[in-house]
């Protein structure tokens, strides 16, 4: 099908090298010691709805050093919300992979659900690949090794086994299987789609385009949430990932508005 799982972490590319060592290295499980209440926006707080949350502030959360485009104060107008996969087996796994590369994302969520900020949402992760959608937009890395040979690993380190997504289309092109996120991950991630909805005002609202480049995305002129296929034929994260359906499930939840 000539797709590989990202545009950058094809089999001999340095993700999925690292994910190989990884696999036949120890491997510590992040201890959440303290869970915060809050994300950072311009250093003051916002809410978030998530009982396992870290943040750049946490001198004992993951530590990103990688590029990114400081506003120096200047307040930066976030027009959308960008999900990824890591293609990693853990998110202090893909920190690692970024710090190295030299580029960035706000958040990661980990294999338990723990989301990490890595760095100040007013400041422009280098994530989406265009000046353009870094400097209008939030990414996150959601950690997934992609490729069913992990499934062991997952197993053997206490995190169970990974749903399978199956005769999925991308770009028009059909995939080979691929490992999903877990429940607990996309729980997390609907939780901080509503902070970064309700503190940056970002619609609740998905790309008319599915599964494939959505002409607005592309342009810069979408305000809501997408995964990085939206953006280009070159990235195929998060394919499988059903936008429309989660924010469906986030406006009837009465746990995210209250109201219903």
């Amino acid at each position: 099908h000539g797709l590989s799982a990202d545009g950058m972490c094809g089999p001999s590319t340095y993700r999925r090298i690292n994910t190989d060592r990884q696999q036949m290295g120890d491997f510590k499980k992040y201890q959440l010691k303290s869970s915060s209440e809050f994300i950072y926006y311009r250093g003051k707080p916002m809410s978030i709805q998530w009982d396992k949350v870290s943040t750049h502030l946490d001198p004992e959360g993951l530590d990103l050093v990688g590029g990114r485009s400081s506003y120096s104060g200047k307040k930066r107008d976030i027009k959308f919300f960008v999900n990824h996969w890591d293609v990693c087996l853990s998110s202090d796994s893909c920190v690692k992979v970024l710090n190295r590369r030299n580029i960035s994302v706000h958040f990661c969520i980990d294999n338990d659900g723990t989301i990490h900020q890595l760095m100040d949402l007013n400041d422009a992760a280098w994530h989406a690949g265009g000046y353009s959608w870094n400097h209008s937009s939030i990414g996150v890395e959601i950690a997934n090794a992609y490729y069913p040979k992990y499934q062991d690993w997952y197993e053997k380190h206490g995190f169970g086994k990974r749903p399978l997504v199956e005769d999925q289309e991308i770009h028009g092109k059909s995939m080979k299987p691929f490992m999903d996120f877990y429940p607990v991950q996309k729980e997390a991630l609907k939780a901080l789609w509503v902070a970064c909805h309700e503190g940056l005002g970002i619609p609740l609202e998905a790309p008319e385009t599915k599964w494939a480049v959505d002409p607005t995305c592309k342009s810069n002129k979408f305000r809501g949430f997408c995964s990085h296929y939206h953006l280009t034929r070159g990235k195929i994260d998060c394919a499988g990932l059903d936008i429309d359906k989660m924010l469906e499930e986030i406006k009837i939840n009465p746990r995210y508005c209250p109201d219903k």
